[in-house]
């Protein structure tokens, strides 16, 4: 069962809230850079993470899931949000060039259908953002926090998932260090630098960015390939090759 948004709205509102957006929005913006001109879904629970981020965008949605409830966005403003059966996301084919989703995952009863409906909203040359609750983090059993609710998932599990759905990974990375505790919110920095350093297995979520696959016609003559690019923050994903299998209890990356 899903957290309803009150909860989600109230642990946002509160210091380890509000370091838990910080770190998270960091990592998107380093990797989407400047989203003007372009169509920005926020899937889940995103809404708090899209402040600097979605402002300049085309078009900004929030769809939140039905068993979790929605609330009204942006705050203040005409209301751009709304609710939806995660299995079937009210919205056109191709139309989204960025989507982003947070606490979409872990709760729900079958994450390759979501995955599966994002793959269908993207465009062709769209790109998503997963962030879940990493299984070996702090956070993971933390249930004074949404990330403590779930399932937590691996970087293999996640991408195994991602290529079920025909979306590509290619680039991931970690964020929130701090433990999920309220004193440690005011040293929340510190955390956040000495951990990517000295113990990277224990951060609090996973993200991972995926390009939707398309296929076309190949022309005739040579033509230039361009190398992918790893993203500032983001490691690249390993070829699919060395990902043969979801990941026992036991083994992690």
């Amino acid at each position: 069962m899903r957290q309803g948004v009150l909860e989600l709205r109230e642990f946002y509102g509160a210091p380890l809230g509000r370091v838990a957006r910080e770190m998270v929005s960091r990592k998107v913006a380093e990797a989407w850079g400047d989203t003007r001109g372009l169509d920005l879904l926020a899937l889940g629970y995103a809404t708090p993470f899209l402040d600097g981020l979605g402002g300049d965008a085309r078009r900004a949605v929030a769809v939140m899931p039905a068993a979790q409830g929605v609330e009204s966005w942006p705050a203040g403003e005409k209301n751009r949000a709304c609710l939806a059966e995660e299995g079937a996301l009210p919205l056109p084919n191709a139309l989204f060039d960025r989507v982003l989703a947070i606490h979409a995952l872990e709760e729900s009863d079958n994450p390759l259908t979501v995955l599966t409906e994002i793959c269908r909203v993207m465009a062709p040359s769209g790109r998503v953002i997963l962030a879940v609750t990493a299984r070996h983090g702090f956070w993971a059993n933390a249930e004074n926090s949404p990330f403590g609710h779930g399932r937590p998932f691996s970087r293999r599990q996640l991408e195994r998932l991602v290529r079920e759905a025909e979306l590509y990974p290619v680039n991931w990375t970690r964020a929130l260090y701090a433990p999920p505790f309220a004193w440690a919110a005011r040293w929340a920095e510190g955390f956040e630098q000495a951990g990517a350093l000295l113990w990277p297995r224990f951060a609090g979520v996973i993200l991972m960015e995926a390009i939707k696959q398309t296929f076309a016609v190949r022309p005739k003559g040579r033509v230039a390939r361009t190398p992918l690019r790893a993203l500032p923050s983001f490691a690249p994903v390993p070829a699919r090759g060395k990902i043969a299998h979801i990941l026992t209890p036991a083994e992690d990356s």
